[in-house]
């Protein structure tokens, strides 16, 4: 009764199955592991839609919407995975990626090869005068961020210091903080916990729910399960987004409760991820209950790779550099705003 699947080309799922009279539990949380194939098959049969481009059509896109564009980025922690996967995308589409990046006090002076570039490692001790440099030689430049959370707001407040414009894909750290440093500032910036095109469109959906019916969901109980790799400390931006959501329409429920699953053994064995992207993955559950304990609704979004971040982040790249270019008045967007210009390759 309601039951939606979106494939695009990558391992993302969105489900909202709608269950009447049938009390059954969270796996994830409640059942010990029934959140594997076996659940899965004894869910109501998916419809599905399938929306792919050719590899042909996907090299002429690229080859109209990217050629000459020659806009320099500097990708910054470049030898972590969301920096590298950054990278290759911005090679692909035809942009100039500077070959200097800050990274980990142990890896300055290193040249790291990432989609067929050298780029050269620099500490963050010199990070000021490198970056001032940098903006000089590029004027143009546009910074992505993909470092750590503890290490955002020194981030942002050295990017605003230097003038740079910059997307911001790092989670965690003072978020008030950040956006406060950025309007004071006046430096443009794309700013997101999530850059993964599809995600972002399936949370502006629920933001719309959430602003159109509150209170909607009084009562019901709410669940939430998610996995990502374990080097991933933090809780996700996106599931946080999500569960606000929730609360507008009129859900009890603590950030804090919130299930992080980061063993490995636990995140095959019960969410199911393939063994491959173990070191790369998304996973979310929502799971909400009405109070009888007859409605149950689950939310569903897996994510396998990094490619669906990084193809949003060069989308987000180029709509900044025409926001900056235009002179817009507005100066702090997020992935919607990038959605809604739909200029996206």
């Amino acid at each position: 009764m309601g039951i939606y699947t979106f494939v695009a080309g990558m391992a993302f799922v969105v489900k909202v199955p709608v269950s009447i009279c049938s009390p059954g539990k969270f796996g994830a949380v409640t059942c010990g592991g029934r959140m594997n194939n076996d659940v899965h098959s004894a869910r109501r049969t998916l419809v599905s839609a399938s929306v792919s481009s050719s590899p042909a059509q996907k090299l002429e896109l690229l080859s109209t919407k990217s050629k000459d564009i020659g806009l320099p980025i500097m990708v910054n922690s470049c030898a972590g995975k969301m920096g590298k996967a950054v990278i290759e995308s911005a090679v692909n589409a035809g942009l100039h990626i500077v070959p200097v990046s800050f990274g980990a006090a142990e890896d300055s002076g290193k040249s790291v090869q990432v989609g067929g570039k050298e780029i050269e490692v620099r500490s963050q001790a010199e990070r000021e005068d490198v970056l001032a440099s940098i903006f000089d030689e590029y004027p143009d430049l546009i910074i992505v961020d993909y470092t750590m959370p503890d290490a955002v707001n020194d981030n942002a407040e050295l990017y605003c210091k230097i003038g740079v414009p910059f997307v911001m894909g790092t989670t965690g750290g003072d978020r008030d903080k950040l956006y406060k440093t950025v309007e004071d500032s006046n430096v443009y910036a794309v700013i997101s916990p999530q850059m993964g095109k599809q995600v972002v469109a399936f949370l502006a959906a629920m933001e719309i729910m959430a602003e159109q019916f509150p209170g909607a969901f009084s009562g019901y109980s709410l669940q939430v399960m998610e996995s990502h790799q374990a080097s991933k400390k933090d809780a996700s931006g996106t599931a946080k987004a999500v569960i606000s959501c929730f609360q507008k329409l009129g859900v009890k429920f603590d950030m804090d409760q919130i299930q992080l699953i980061r063993d490995p053994e636990l995140q095959t064995e019960m969410v199911g991820v393939p063994k491959e992207h173990l070191a790369g993955h998304a996973f979310h559950l929502y799971h909400l209950e009405s109070p009888d304990q007859t409605v149950t609704f689950e939310f569903q979004h897996n994510v396998c790779g990094r490619s669906i971040y990084a193809e949003g982040t060069v989308d987000a790249v180029l709509f900044l550099a025409k926001k900056v270019k235009s002179k817009a008045e507005k100066r702090i967007y997020n992935m919607i705003d990038v959605l809604r210009e739909g200029n996206m390759r």
